[in-house]
């Protein structure tokens, strides 16, 4: 490993996920901060980290931590970026990377300015599985690609105050699980050159469904859909002139798939390999970016997280949606 050290800013849900995979892999997790210092104390001695803060102004000021992970709600992610950048620690900021694209566009400008790396946990990205689709891909076995369709739905808690219902904690299903079909489909085609779609709107003013189509210059259509009030088969497709790829049970998640040819013939199987959650991926280039002296990862560029936030954000000005006052 390169001997960097990591800090966990939150000790929620997945912040344990994430520390979880970083020390079952071998990185070097060396103190996490909480608003709480029995929360802080309490996730510390769970995973067995020395340094436990109950401040994250005494997280990023810590001189053994080299990585912020920020692990807090969406809505303060823009906050906790800028406070760890200014302390001129590296910055893995966990999905959705910012409530709008304007913050996102200030978090990026405050790491460029630093000279530190800044990556969104958008952990699909990273996974193997979809460093094959995008081999696959490029190698034009699929022909043209004309068509992506790719699901993300839950059935979530319905309770007002649980967080995806809270629009006040920019909650809802679009920024959380949606932007997952919405990615996928930009990494494969590109920057879409429009974008149509429809919301349902609970009674906490969150999108409990939204559904969008994606055009792009090559023609090609991306059909993207996403709820928290229904359980869906969250599977993908890429759609060629000569073949398809089918994605299994979660596709952003760590999945197998097969590669069919139009006459029915599995070319290509691709069977899931990755245990427990395989979020050490995004981890591991973020280290490889730091060590390299690179700012940029070429598997998700800063400049693809903003245009992944512009594009929710038209999806919420079509539909009405306002999330954390913006």
């Amino acid at each position: 490993m390169s001997g960097l050290r990591w800090g966990i800013l939150g000790t929620g849900g997945i912040a344990h996920k994430q520390t979880a995979d970083l020390i079952g892999n071998g990185f070097t997790v060396t103190a996490v901060g909480s608003r709480s210092r029995d929360s802080a104390q309490a996730f510390a001695e769970q995973h067995g980290i020395a340094r436990a803060h109950d401040s994250y102004d005494d997280l990023v000021a810590d001189p053994e931590v080299d990585i912020v992970y920020v692990a807090t709600p969406a809505h303060v992610h823009h906050e906790n970026g800028l406070l760890a950048i200014a302390a001129g620690k590296h910055v893995l900021m966990e999905k959705p990377f910012t409530v709008d694209a304007a913050q996102a566009r200030e978090l990026v400008a405050a790491a460029d300015a630093a000279d530190i790396v800044l990556l969104e946990a958008l952990w699909t990205r990273f996974l193997p599985h979809m460093a094959r689709v995008r081999e696959i891909v490029r190698d034009g076995i699929l022909g043209d690609i004309r068509t992506v369709i790719a699901e993300s739905g839950q059935r979530l808690p319905t309770d007002p105050d649980f967080r995806l219902n809270r629009a006040d904690l920019a909650g809802g299903s679009l920024l959380d699980i949606g932007l997952y079909p919405i990615s996928f489909a930009i990494d494969l085609l590109g920057t879409p050159t429009a974008v149509t779609s429809t919301s349902t709107l609970g009674p906490t003013g969150v999108d409990t469904q939204t559904s969008a189509i994606l055009s792009f210059t090559s023609g090609a259509h991306a059909i993207c859909h996403t709820a928290i009030d229904v359980k869906g088969p969250n599977r993908a497709a890429v759609l060629g002139t000569e073949a398809r790829i089918e994605l299994e049970e979660t596709f952003y998640a760590p999945t197998s798939f097969r590669v069919i040819r139009n006459d029915g013939a599995v070319i290509e199987r691709w069977t899931n390999d990755v245990r427990p959650r395989g979020m050490q991926y995004q981890a591991t280039e973020l280290e490889r970016l730091v060590t390299a002296g690179e700012r940029r990862s070429p598997l998700l560029p800063l400049e693809e997280s903003v245009a992944l936030m512009e594009i929710l954000d038209g999806i919420r000005r079509q539909n009405g949606i306002v999330l954390a006052g913006r």
